[in-house]
């Protein structure tokens, strides 16, 4: 499980859409529920680049994003 600076957590966004993510911790991963994109956080360091996203599966997403609720998960920023 890797962590992330606050300070550089609370700016991070996609470099997609510009919008802001949801860090899943206990994943290693930055996720844009938008675009139903995941990063990798790599020894606490996020690989923003697109080509290296993942676009998860419909099902993907709702796990994921019961995952942030149950969990009270913030988003890097507000928009």
């Amino acid at each position: 499980m890797s962590t992330i600076d606050e300070r550089l957590l609370a700016i991070l966004a996609c470099p997609q859409d510009k919008g802001p993510l949801y860090f899943i911790a206990d994943e290693d991963a930055l996720y844009n529920p938008r675009l139903h994109r995941r990063y990798t956080v790599r020894d606490g360091i996020p690989v923003m680049l697109i080509d290296e996203a993942t676009t998860v599966s419909d099902t993907e997403h709702a796990r994921i994003m019961a995952k942030v609720a149950a969990q009270n998960i913030a988003p890097t920023f507000s928009a």
